[in-house]
């Protein structure tokens, strides 16, 4: 081997050498790098809201019966007049005719028969149902005992209980939903103080859905006019030594 080769062969080893070792600092670099990137804590961030309902719909059933010697068409009379009075009912009360919906009639007859199979007795009944719609959800309380007092008149009705609806659920998620990240970023951060570390910019965020449920119940969202509206988020922060 010459002289000249000897030295070529041994600077050919040393730039291999320390491009491996180069090589080397990048690759733990890299993988330095990713340690710190996957330092995070996850947090939840809850935040609820108390609010009042802003529709109701209400229903009235009602009948009207007749025995056999009842005559039909003096009897859809009967169930018209009845019909009315609940309708002028609710205008009294201060409900607008675009909020009340009148159902058709139903009819419904039976025959009873002896042993020998001879009709005995015959029964007629038509039934109706009204509905009230509306935004003005403090006023169907009032109304409901006015129609109540009804019954004293001889009208066979059954007072529905109301459904109340929460519909402006768009107008409050912003802010609840910066209340929830607000509440993980404080949950992540006693964390990060009690391993003496600081919390930083956000990884990644998954919001829970929205929920609305009767005040101070578990679940159901129709019978009571307050409302509990709850979000859960999940956020993932990036921790800093």
């Amino acid at each position: 081997m010459t002289k000249f080769n000897a030295v070529g062969l041994v600077l050919t080893g040393a730039l291999l050498a320390s491009g491996i070792a180069a090589s080397g600092f990048f690759i733990s670099k890299t993988m330095y790098n990713s340690q710190v990137a996957i330092n995070t804590a996850e947090a939840k961030g809850l935040a609820e809201r108390r609010v009042t309902s802003d529709r109701a719909n209400w229903e009235i059933s009602f009948n009207v019966n007749g025995g056999r010697n009842m005559v039909i068409a003096d009897l859809y009379k009967r169930f018209e007049a009845n019909q009315n009075i609940i309708v002028d009912e609710l205008l009294k009360a201060g409900f607008s005719r675009e909020e009340i919906t009148i159902g058709s009639a139903d009819y419904y007859g039976q025959v009873f028969r002896n042993d020998a199979q001879e009709v005995v007795d015959r029964s007629y009944t038509l039934s109706g149902l009204i509905g009230v719609e509306t935004n003005n959800v403090p006023l169907v309380a009032t109304a409901r005992a006015k129609i109540g007092k009804l019954i004293a008149k001889g009208i066979s009705l059954v007072n529905k209980a109301p459904t109340y609806q929460f519909t402006k659920l768009n107008e409050i998620k912003p802010e609840m939903l910066k209340e929830a990240t607000k509440n993980a970023r404080i949950a992540a951060t006693t964390f990060a103080e009690n391993v003496g570390a600081k919390v930083g910019g956000i990884r990644f965020a998954r919001q829970g859905g929205f929920s609305i449920t009767d005040a101070g119940a578990e679940y159901g969202d129709r019978f009571k006019i307050e409302k509990d509206v709850r979000v859960v988020t999940t956020i993932s922060f990036y921790i800093d030594n």
